[in-house]
C-alpha cells in the first residue's frame, strides 16, 4: 500500500481499513488479516504504557515504536503520529520530528487539529506526506473537559468542514474524523476529494479505523461506545495464566514428556 493507491480508495468506492499497532508480533498478525494500514497511534500512551490520557508520550517513543512496527511490516502503509509538542511550537520542530518518523520507517505522519495547516503545507512541501485528525482530538483533551463528542452545534460543524477544506488544501492526503456526529462526517467526506478515516463517526466515511487493543478486547479500562470488540482476548489471557497456575501449583505442569532429556 502506498499514499497514492490509499487515495485511489475514494475514487473507486472502497472502504479502507486502518488499525494500530505498536510491536512487531502484532504488526504481523494485523497484515495477515488483510489490513493493508497501520497506524503506530500515540495511542500506545493508554494501552501500552498505562497513562490516563496521550499526553506524555515522546517523540523517542513514537521513534521507537515506529522503528518495531516498519521493520516487520512488509506490505502495509505505516503512519506514525506525531505527538504532544512534536509539531505544534514551530514548523522547524515539526520538520525535525516528521522527518526522524519517516528515518523510523513510516510513509507518513499524522497531526492533529485544524489550527496547524502551516504545519502540513510545511511538511508536504518537502515531501513528508501528512494526515489531518479532527473532531474529538486526543491532545486537546483537557480543552474539551474530557473525551467529548465535537461538532454537535451547526457552528462547530461548519468549523469542522472549513478546517476539513484547509487541510486538504495545505496538502493532507488523508484526514481521521473522531467522535462526531455522523452526519457532519458524511457532510466533510462528501466535501473533500481525499479521504476521510472514521472512529466513532458514523458510517459514511471513507474508511475506518480502531486501536488494536480495543478491537481485540485487550483493554477495557475504557471503552468508547463506538468501540465493537471482535474478540475477548483478555478474558481468553486471564484463563489460560489461572490455568497454568492452578497446574503449576497442582504439580501438573509440567509432565514428563514436557522435560528436557
Amino acid at each position: 500500500m502506498t499514499i497514492p493507491e490509499f487515495q485511489k480508495f475514494k475514487r473507486d468506492n472502497k472502504k479502507l481499513l486502518v488499525v494500530t499497532a505498536y510491536d512487531a508480533l502484532f504488526t504481523r498478525i494485523v497484515e495477515q488479516a488483510g489490513i493493508e494500514t497501520i497506524l503506530v497511534g500515540d495511542s500506545l500512551g493508554v494501552v501500552v504504557q498505562g497513562k490516563s490520557n496521550t499526553l506524555s508520550v515522546t517523540i523517542e517513543d513514537m521513534v521507537y515504536h515506529t522503528k518495531l512496527v516498519a521493520s516487520a511490516a512488509e506490505h502495509a502503509l505505516v503512519i506514525g503520529d506525531m505527538p504532544f509538542l512534536s509539531y505544534q511550537v514551530n514548523c522547524d520542530d515539526a520538520i525535525r520530528n516528521a522527518g526522524r518518523l519517516l528515518q523510523a520507517g513510516a510513509a507518513g505522519v499524522k497531526l492533529e487539529g485544524g489550527a496547524i495547516v502551516d504545519r502540513v503545507e510545511t511538511l508536504t512541501k518537502i515531501g513528508i506526506p501528512v494526515m489531518g485528525h479532527l473532531g474529538m482530538t486526543p491532545q486537546s483533551v483537557h480543552r474539551f473537559g474530557g473525551y467529548k463528542v465535537q461538532g454537535k452545534e451547526q457552528r462547530e460543524a461548519d468549523t469542522l468542514v472549513e478546517d476539513a477544506r484547509a487541510l486538504e488544501a495545505a496538502g493532507a492526503f488523508a484526514i481521521v474524523l473522531e467522535a462526531i456526529p455522523a452526519g457532519v462526517a458524511k457532510r466533510v467526506t462528501e466535501t473533500l476529494t481525499i479521504p476521510t478515516i472514521g472512529i466513532g463517526a458514523g458510517p459514511h466515511c471513507d474508511g475506518q479505523v480502531l486501536v488494536l487493543y480495543d478491537l481485540l478486547g485487550l483493554f477495557d479500562d475504557f471503552v468508547p461506545k463506538f468501540v465493537r470488540p471482535y474478540a475477548h482476548l483478555k478474558a481468553d489471557a486471564l484463563q489460560a495464566l489461572r490455568r497454568f497456575k492452578e497446574e503449576v501449583e497442582q504439580n501438573k505442569f509440567p509432565s514428563d514428556s514436557e522435560s528436557y532429556r
